[in-house]
């Protein structure tokens, strides 16, 4: 997901009342989306980083009220609801600190101070790999059911765009244009093969979703069910909402039923299926893959001629970080790259 879809649907989700989580690398725009949010809202933002935090800064201090013990509210504590609250760093928190927040998330209150009513709550964290100090990998499936997860990874066009916009130095302008490999880490352990659905999950995603326009519903409505619902239950979902036929990504990598005529949300839409398909593929799928690699190769090919050559340009980027995996799944990606490469080139 780019930084701007994230920002836009983080701000749908918690117009709702909702709590979306940003997923993504060091430096990629989490921050900066809670703070673009807050600005073009009105409301103050107020960043939490959790892995610096102890129950303590949480809950306030202990003070005597006549015969009773109560607990004064933390500095940060909002006095009106017109602010957003950023959970930052939620995966390096203690326990401890989770376990505080999970009353934050479920009840909008911590002990006996309760949230003023509108205040927004927004999440954020690295990606669950050995790159990044985590106290554990965070795949509690109630605490998980409580966002709408999103893995932000920042776009070239739309980067370059805002650095030109911003005024960077050009010549790191023009090195990000010729070599967008460059931008950002890629890669990663996806979290969303932790997600799960459940009654909760499709109650937050039907209250989202009932907000939105049809086309914005056609455009984002699988990358909403898939951070909530997970990517599977996402697929079901979705190939039963649309009134048009929707294929699989096996469908369209394996059997060619690719439509000629696509509009930029379906065209979208196929290829964020397919990115969450060889994300969070098994071995099954690999070996399916493997074994009609050539045909994967010429349906690609076929795909990139009815979608946008940006999205289709990412979806390349991806198999190539995928490519470097260690396993059968980066060997498949790797073969899957040098057969597109010989067919496009006509090479042998």
């Amino acid at each position: 997901m780019t930084v701007n879809e994230a920002k836009y649907l983080s701000e749908k989700i918690m117009s709702c009342g909702e709590i979306p989580l940003l997923i993504g690398h060091f430096g990629v725009g989490k921050t900066d989306i809670a703070r673009d949010i807050a600005k073009e809202t009105g409301r103050k933002l107020t960043i939490l980083v959790l892995s610096q935090m102890e129950p303590g800064d949480l809950i306030g201090l202990p003070a005597r009220d006549e015969n009773k013990t109560k607990f004064l509210p933390p500095d940060w504590w909002p006095e009106d609801g017109n602010v957003i609250i950023l959970l930052d760093e939620i995966n390096r928190a203690h326990r401890s600190i989770r376990n505080a927040i999970m009353q934050l998330l479920v009840d909008k209150r911590i002990h006996n101070h309760i949230l003023p009513e509108g205040t927004w709550i927004m999440a954020s964290m690295n990606p669950p790999d050995e790159n990044y100090d985590q106290v554990e990998l965070i795949t509690d499936p109630a605490f998980l059911s409580r966002f709408f997860i999103f893995e932000v990874n920042p776009e070239p066009n739309e980067w370059i765009k805002w650095a030109r916009e911003n005024n960077l130095f050009v010549d790191i302008i023009d090195f990000i244009e010729k070599y967008p490999e460059f931008l950002s880490v890629h890669g990663g352990v996806s979290l969303k093969a932790s997600i799960k659905p459940s009654p909760r999950s499709w109650y937050k995603l039907g209250k989202v979703l009932s907000t939105l326009s049809d086309e914005e519903r056609e455009e984002y409505a699988y990358t909403l069910s898939s951070g909530i619902v997970g990517p599977e239950a996402a697929k079901v979902f979705i190939d039963k909402m649309v009134s048009t036929q929707v294929y699989s990504p096996t469908d369209i990598l394996i059997n060619g039923n690719i439509p000629e005529n696509l509009d930029i949300h379906q065209a979208n839409g196929i290829l964020v299926r397919i990115v969450d398909y060889f994300s969070t593929i098994d071995d099954s799928q690999i070996f399916e893959i493997k074994n009609n690699i050539d045909q994967v190769a010429d349906n690609l090919i076929k795909l990139s001629n009815v979608v946008p050559k940006d999205s289709f340009e990412a979806l390349m980027r991806m198999l190539v970080n995928l490519a470097d995996v260690p396993g059968l799944r980066g060997e498949t990606c790797d073969e899957l790259m040098r057969k597109l490469i010989e067919k496009s080139t006509g090479k042998r």
